[in-house]
């Protein structure tokens, strides 16, 4: 099963992190996040209850285009292409090349695991 791990946490938090992975003093492990926000109401807008059906549905009827997502979910095609677009942009679906030119929506993971700190660290 393939599992998209995803952490919260600031901006400062992630720079710190990405810089000690560069200098070699954090190696991450397997089950360590590789997609991270903010903060819990900016996954809540990416993740909403509407985008998880979303997820589910192209996962379950693997739609060859935007059109027949549109005709399936019963969304306006421009609010689900900028919804696919944002979705896209974290890596939660990928907009794959269809028949015809056409895009086709595509969800890798079967699952989603968050990573949530209970507190956050004290600064130095």
């Amino acid at each position: 099963m393939k599992t998209l791990n995803i952490g919260i946490a600031s901006l400062a938090e992630m720079r710190a992190r990405t810089l000690a992975v560069a200098r070699g003093e954090l190696q991450l492990g397997a089950d360590e996040p590789k997609l991270w926000f903010t903060s819990m109401e900016s996954l809540a807008r990416v993740l909403s209850d509407k985008n998880r059906l979303l997820l589910d549905l192209i996962i379950e009827q693997q739609p060859k285009s935007l059109t027949e997502l549109e005709s399936l979910s019963g969304r306006a095609k421009s609010n689900l292409s900028r919804t696919l677009k944002t979705m896209a942009r974290f890596g939660l679906v990928e907009l794959l090349k269809g028949e015809g030119g056409t895009l086709r929506p595509h969800v890798s993971y079967e699952e989603i695991k968050f990573n949530l700190p209970m507190a956050h660290p004290k600064a130095a």
